[in-house]
């Protein structure tokens, strides 16, 4: 978690720094504000932070001690919005990202299972300031796991279950120039999954429920 908050101040810091830098240039400069009809195309840098942390249990319930952690990924991602209307929005956010499967308890730290994960989010976001330089939004949405080329370590067999979940979105365009613009994006995205684990001899019900910061540039088109 405290990687998560570093990366995070980072992400918002470097696209203050890089806003400020320039504001001299782009306060004279026209911009393309958001509009009805308008796609933006979003290319960032993601951090895909999974908060687990759930008990891992024997087929008959029995608390083995053990917990099922995950690691973060830094990944590119992509989003494509469509603007209904000046201040509606939708966006479609496309990325992979790998992760590894941890049993974790006092003394004890194995690597069970490493997987990509493709987790497309769908959400419809209002944006309060269309026409302003800076333009805030927040949004809620779905997503959909989908779990794929899974290796199996340390003679453990594991198999987690794709599903549905939820996101809420928040962050803000900064308009540069023309059709550019810079892009701070964070969701919080609601998933739970079952992971058998040796065949079911081993279960963990599993709360991702990772927080996705991003950061990039926006073009209008």
């Amino acid at each position: 978690m405290a990687r998560f908050t570093q990366l995070a101040l980072g992400l918002v810091a470097a696209t203050a720094l890089s806003a400020a830098a320039t504001s001299a240039l782009a306060d004279d400069a026209a911009f393309t504000p958001k509009e009805a009809g308008h796609f933006m195309l979003n290319v960032r840098v993601t951090d895909v932070s999974p908060d687990a942390g759930n008990s891992i249990k024997t087929a008959v319930g029995v608390d083995t001690g053990l917990k099922a952690d995950v690691s973060d990924s830094v990944v590119p991602t992509v989003g494509i919005a469509y603007f209904f209307t000046d201040n509606i929005a939708a966006e479609l956010v496309l990325g992979t990202s790998q992760h590894t499967i941890t049993a974790t308890g006092p003394g004890t730290h194995i690597d069970v299972h490493k997987t990509w994960v493709l987790p497309p989010v769908l959400d419809v976001q209002y944006h309060f300031a269309p026409k302003a330089r800076f333009s805030p939004y927040v949004g809620a949405g779905l997503n959909y796991m989908i779990f794929y080329s899974g290796k199996n370590e340390n003679s453990f067999t594991v198999k987690p279950k794709d599903g549905f979940g939820t996101a809420l979105v928040a962050g803000f365009d900064y308009n540069l120039h023309g059709r550019w613009s810079l892009n701070v994006d964070v969701k919080k995205v609601f998933f739970n999954t079952k992971a058998k684990i040796n065949g079911g001899a081993l279960t963990s019900s599993v709360d991702l429920d990772p927080w996705v910061v991003s950061a990039g540039v926006g073009y209008k088109f």
